[in-house]
């Protein structure tokens, strides 16, 4: 009777177990969001994190396209997704969804105020006088070394005609 007893409490035991096992697996939704940086420029790249999405997800935001969460070896699941050239500075919020959970986590960041290139004066000013000189010296010197050239070539031929 005993031994029967303790085969019905291991049996009732596994089935518990078994059953439990799918909820297991089963998400609660994304959790712990990360984003760096937390401040971006327009056209940058910014990397978002979060847990609980073990079979990926999406993250989406007015920011950028949207971009799709991919499951590393440690069960953490990441994005990086590229901020539009014309985003507005600002703030945004971005949302992460699992895609065997209907929960959606948003996490804010910045957008900051584009820097532009900078790629020099790009002809935009008058030479100063000093530029003047030295170009004008240059020029000259080509000149002259040019005709003398010319004259030391002429005489060489000249000689032997």
């Amino acid at each position: 009777m005993r031994a029967a007893r303790t085969l019905a409490v291991t049996a009732t035991a596994l089935a518990a177990v078994g059953l439990a096992a799918p909820l297991a697996a089963a998400t609660n939704g994304p959790v712990n969001v990360t984003v760096n940086p937390y401040d971006v420029h327009a056209g940058s790249t910014i990397t978002i994190t979060a847990k609980g999405c073990g079979h990926g997800g999406t993250v989406t935001s007015n920011a950028f396209p949207e971009t799709n969460l991919s499951v590393n070896s440690d069960g953490l699941s990441s994005a990086i997704a590229r901020v539009y050239n014309n985003a507005t500075p600002g703030n945004y919020n971005l949302a992460v969804k699992c895609s065997d959970n209907s929960k959606v986590v948003t996490h804010p960041f910045r957008v900051l105020a584009g820097r532009g290139a900078q790629g020099g004066l790009g002809g935009s000013l008058e030479p100063s006088s000093t530029e003047m000189a030295v170009g004008g010296s240059l020029v000259a010197a080509a000149a002259l070394g040019g005709g003398l050239f010319v004259i030391r070539r002429r005489r060489m031929t000249g000689a032997g005609a």
